[in-house]
């Protein structure tokens, strides 16, 4: 009656097994460390990297604990925070010779200490909250300006495609500070134009200006159009950056807006900090441009006489190359961006699909310049290198682009990931950065863990002092959700903060309620008349539908806190609806498996270890044992 099959109980020791594995990487505590990490999309992190770290510390004299490369760059296990604080110096020195321009990120970082063989079975450490281990803090200045003068380029190119469409001949288009100026050569075609715009261009306001041969219609935002598309900015890079946040992994960002022009992004708990500062750093962006091929405009640049309306780049082979600064295509058009080879040459190469008005302006622009070269322009932080610039040798038409030339398959790779992980409708910088240490938290780890402890501890005396065995068995159940929960939390990498702490008390006094109602259950039958194994069978059996209804109607509490609760609410949500389901395996299934090995291979069972069992009807009393 009250046996287990053997697959049973060979899940709950699995279950057992798989919780002490994973719960077990955080006893081991973290390390610090120090990462090298690439700035730029360009500058790849390999071996040779690995080796030039290497050569610095033992330069300087610094022992380490370990040089290792991975997929983030290049971190250096130190025994001490002074040899961290003195390892950065160094490696900031070795890296990074000019401050002004850094093509390295050399920042501090914790790593764990869990054994390799932990590791190897992804056994990590569950992340802790800003308020209990520190993290990261970031105050980020968008350029409202910026996402103006972005939305004026693009402006500008769609007009000139308008009018091109409708037959309307001008004599150039361009942008000067805030305004887009249309030069005509006669008056005629100068209404015919303004007609056309303004039925299809209500963000414009335009007036006329110039008389003789130079005439001109001027469009300036409308004041609405400008709060718009700044409103735009601040959404459009909140929610790039909550892209961006998540190839982290952390469980908790907070990402909010201060004022009308800066964000706040906080990371609790995240240990790659180097890679944080890179990814929301990375402001890439894909420009289209036109070479300037005049001839002596080259030598006149490379004299110090940039010519107006050009910009000196060098390309990757380091050739120099004057480009125009008027941008013919932004990555605002892109779709897609995948990597891949070219038929021809089977080089690597980075294909690229464009939006319908994208495509429009593409064919427009290589029809008209053939033979002539383009410049495609990655901007990455303020700062602009030329990927490739081919010769155009016919018009391009569908949408579909394709970059080439000096470019190995991880770049092709890389770069492909940078265009698709969502363009920034304006520039950011990085004009504060905290990183929290784990001091200010260590008094609210102390006092959470002595709480839930000595919160254990009153449980387990109450239970065994009025259960007896049957309460030992509850308080080594309840010992089996607390490494059950544990080890889900550091599975999930979730971020446990202070309310987290709160939850796993609570769900310490919730679980226990369910062995309560169990071994209350078996005392009722006990009272009946029932034999101690027929008790225990039905004790179990119908303790079960009131320990599911009452757990459901939990559930349902924590799973509404879940989705309309943010920050700290929904960390405590998730920690009580995952103590909700462990309670429930651990208070019925590995209780009723302790329960089965003891008493269940036993035939003549006359007694149950239950503690004292009540009979208020005729004022005695019958103990159990």
């Amino acid at each position: 009656m009250n046996r287990y099959p053997l697959w049973k109980y060979v899940i709950v020791g699995l279950a057992l097994v798989f919780g002490l594995i994973y719960t077990l990487p955080n006893f081991f505590g973290e390390s610090p460390a120090v990462q090298v990490s690439s700035a730029k999309a360009t500058i790849k992190i390999d071996d040779r990297v690995r080796e030039r770290v290497a050569s610095a510390l033992q330069s300087a004299a610094i022992a380490d604990s370990g040089i290792f490369l991975d997929s983030n760059g290049v971190k250096v296990r130190l025994a001490t925070t002074d040899q961290q604080l003195q390892a950065k110096d160094v490696l900031e020195k070795q890296f990074n010779p000019d401050p002004g321009d850094p093509q390295y990120v050399v920042a501090l970082n914790l790593l764990s200490s869990s054994p390799r063989w932990l590791t190897s079975l992804h056994a990590l450490p569950m992340y802790l909250g800003l308020d209990l281990r520190g993290g990261v803090h970031f105050l980020l200045q968008v350029d409202m300006k910026g996402a103006v003068t972005k939305r004026l380029d693009a402006l500008g190119g769609d007009l000139r495609s308008l009018l091109r469409d409708r037959n309307i001949r001008h004599a150039g288009i361009s942008r000067e500070g805030e305004r887009i100026v249309i030069r005509f050569r006669d008056g005629e075609t100068r209404n015919k134009a303004r007609i056309v715009l303004e039925d299809n261009q209500s963000e414009l306001l335009l007036a006329d200006q110039g008389d003789g041969d130079d005439l001109r219609l001027v469009g300036t935002l409308r004041p609405e159009a400008i709060k718009r598309i700044q409103e735009f900015a601040i959404k459009q890079n909140m929610t790039t950056l909550h892209n961006r946040i998540n190839e982290l992994g952390v469980a908790e960002p907070v990402i909010a807006q201060q004022g009308a022009d800066r964000i706040v992004v906080q990371l609790p708990g995240v240990q790659d900090t180097a890679k944080a500062k890179d990814i929301l750093g990375r402001t890439a962006t894909l420009e289209i441009r036109m070479v300037e091929e005049t001839p002596g405009a080259i030598e006149a640049a490379l004299a110090g006489q940039v010519p107006f309306g050009t910009e000196l780049y060098v390309e990757r082979g380091g050739m120099p190359l004057l480009v125009k600064k008027q941008v013919v295509l932004t990555g605002d058009r892109l779709t897609d961006a995948q990597p891949g080879f070219d038929n021809q040459t089977s080089e690597p190469a980075v294909h690229l699909t464009l939006d319908s008005a994208g495509a429009r302006i593409f064919k427009d622009v290589t029809r008209d310049n053939v033979g002539k070269r383009m410049a495609i322009v990655l901007i990455e932080k303020g700062k602009g290198e030329v990927i490739t610039a081919p010769v155009i040798r016919a018009e391009i038409a569908g949408g579909r682009v394709q970059i080439s030339g000096r470019m190995s398959t991880v770049e092709a790779n890389d770069t492909a990931l940078l265009l698709r992980a969502g363009s920034l409708a304006a520039p950011m910088e990085i004009i504060e950065e905290r990183t929290i240490g784990p001091s200010l938290g260590a008094e609210n780890i102390r006092k959470g863990f002595h709480s839930t402890m000595w919160g254990f501890a009153a449980i387990a005396v109450f239970m065994i002092a009025y259960y007896q065995l049957f309460g030992v068995v509850s308080v080594v159940a309840l010992a089996a959700n607390l490494l059950f929960l544990v080890a889900l939390l550091s599975l999930l990498q979730a971020t446990l903060t202070l309310p987290g702490i709160a939850a796993i008390a609570l769900t310490l006094g919730m679980a226990i309620d369910a062995n309560v109602l169990i071994n209350e259950r078996i005392r009722e039958e006990l009272r009946n008349g029932s034999t101690p194994q027929a008790a225990i069978h039905t004790g179990y059996e119908r303790a079960f539908g009131t320990i599911l209804d009452s757990n459901i109607t939990t559930l349902i509490a924590g799973v509404a806190l879940l989705i309309f609760g943010s920050g700290p609410v929904r960390g405590f949500a998730v920690v009580h609806c995952l103590g909700i389901l462990t309670s429930l395996f651990s208070a019925v299934v590995v209780s009723r498996a302790m329960i089965n090995l003891i008493y269940g291979r036993r035939r003549k069972l006359e007694s149950l270890a239950i503690g004292q069992v009540w009979k208020p009807t005729d004022g005695s009393t019958t103990t159990a044992r």
